[in-house]
């Protein structure tokens, strides 16, 4: 067969995402937070985009836009609206104007009312948690000890999670460090001796005797209760505690109210997490008889085009339908088009991002009416899908608008992925119950059960069927550790 080259054409159809679409997608799935990090860092990289002052209404603006363009009046917005399509022209444009306009326009640096020696030091304002770690070092240096001591405990503290519990034995320590395991053991017993009490347990056990170690007259009855009868103090089987350990059924329950107040966790109150803060992304208020939603807008930046540069891309524009000559180079103009260009879009897909944030709100607070009315057991069934198709959009856009949001409400503030849960089929075939709803249902149940007696999974089941509710018992058991409830014979109080 003979080789033979040809040219041909073929018409073909791709679906391309633009970088701009792509930027689209991301600020919309973008919390709060993110999106005010992603706005200052486009204020930093694009001098086109700037912050409209508060003082600054829309119509001074237009007013400020209005008086620059005096070449061509009648065309200016036009030709502005235009320019994100059309390339700016070849012609150049007065640049030594453009750099007096920016050098009066400029902003300036406002004056403190008191004076460089009078304001206090930065670093005297500012705080930091001490963590368990600092707290332990800190303790070492102020004892009596040797060189070689303080290292071998500094050893020990690394190895001490932020819970206070000490992560690597003493063999496999003994292997990787200059120390031998008496000294380590030597040392482990100084750690031990620290705040807060519990410090360096190897496990709750040792971590529960080292806290009842100074605890006074009744300090071998807890040691015993400890190492031998933990598990009836976890059952609350105090009958049984009470006969092994020949004791009134009081003095148990006081014992173990001891044993109870006890930190398992000794590190907790070191603990260098920062709380996490949610500001509500919409407000869900009632009016009347009807809920209104409001998007929050507070903390926001407020962004505009630079006035600099709009009136140096109308002047532009009027020097090249008058044919004149400017020292702008093509690359100087083709990087204030890119940049504006930039600038344009984003703001177009904030403003996209909080519409789309709002119908998707006001879809959710159409199909959960009865939430926010009643509660948690108002709650009803819903998939992405139903939300996506009363607004229009893509099941996608409806989770990436959700993602990381939150709804301040009457019945407080939730995320609203909240409110898309799946259900559980009624058996009288009326409207489904949202899982949310049944986890409600449960954890009152057990919320009014009676101590001796706590209710079964199955029981608890056989409760729900009667309304109607179609749960197996093993669905039961998983919304109950869900919600972090003990199963009944845990609960159960012996007296």
């Amino acid at each position: 067969m003979a080789i033979e080259l040809k040219q041909s054409l073929k018409l073909t159809q791709q679906l391309l995402i633009t970088p701009q679409l792509q930027q689209a997608i991301k600020l919309l799935q973008l919390s709060r937070t993110e999106l005010i990090e992603t706005v200052q860092k486009e204020l930093l990289e694009n001098p086109v985009l700037e912050e409209a002052p508060d003082s600054d209404s829309p119509e001074k603006t237009q007013t400020e836009l209005a008086e620059a363009q005096t070449d061509n009046p009648t065309h200016s917005n036009e030709a502005f609206d235009k320019v994100d399509n059309s390339p700016l022209s070849n012609k150049e444009f007065d640049w030594g104007s453009f750099v007096e306009n920016f050098a009066t326009m400029g902003s300036r640096e406002p004056r403190s009312l008191v004076s460089t020696e009078e304001q206090p030091n930065y670093e005297n304002m500012v705080s930091q948690a001490t963590s368990l770690q600092d707290h332990l070092e800190w303790q070492i240096k102020m004892g009596s000890l040797t060189a070689e001591e303080e290292e071998a405990c500094f050893t020990l503290i690394g190895n001490i999670d932020d819970n206070g519990y000490l992560q690597s034995s003493l063999e496999d320590l003994a292997e990787k460090t200059p120390f031998s395991y008496d000294e380590l053991e030597d040392s482990l017993c100084i750690v031990q001796e620290l705040d807060p009490p519990g410090v360096g347990a190897r496990d709750l056990k040792e971590c529960l005797l080292l806290q009842v170690k100074e605890y006074g007259p009744d300090r071998s009855i807890l040691t015993t209760i400890i190492n031998k009868h933990l598990n009836l103090i976890e059952k609350r089987n105090f009958a049984a505690l009470s006969k092994k350990l020949n004791l009134t059924t009081r003095k148990t329950r006081e014992l173990a109210d001891v044993i109870y107040a006890l930190e398992p966790k000794p590190g907790r109150a070191y603990s260098t997490g920062t709380p996490q803060y949610i500001t509500p992304d919409v407000y869900v208020q009632k009016v009347g008889e009807e809920y209104v939603v409001i998007l929050n807008e507070d903390g926001l930046p407020k962004l505009q085009i630079s006035n600099l540069y709009k009136t140096a891309i109308m002047r532009e524009i009027a020097s090249s339908k008058r044919n004149e000559k400017n020292p702008l180079n093509d690359e100087a103009k083709n990087y204030i088009q890119e940049k504006l260009k930039s600038a344009l879009w984003l703001i177009k897909s904030i403003h996209q991002r909080q519409k789309t944030l709002y119908k998707v709100t006001k879809s959710i607070v159409s199909f959960q009416k009865d939430f926010f009315d009643k509660g948690v057991q108002g709650l009803r069934p819903l998939v992405l899908r139903d939300v996506a198709e009363e607004i229009g959009v893509h099941e996608s856009t409806v989770s990436r608008a959700t993602n990381g949001k939150y709804v301040h409400s009457p019945q407080g503030i939730f995320e609203l992925k909240y409110f898309f849960n799946t259900g559980l089929t009624n058996s009288s075939g009326g409207e489904d119950f949202a899982n949310e709803a049944v986890k409600q249902l449960i954890k009152q149940y057990i919320s009014t059960e009676d101590i001796k007696n706590p209710l079964s999974d199955q029981a608890i089941a056989a409760m729900l069927t009667q309304l109607n509710i179609n749960i197996a018992r093993r669905t039961v058991a998983k919304y109950r550790e869900m919600m972090g409830i003990l199963p009944s014979s845990r609960r159960k109080r012996v007296s």
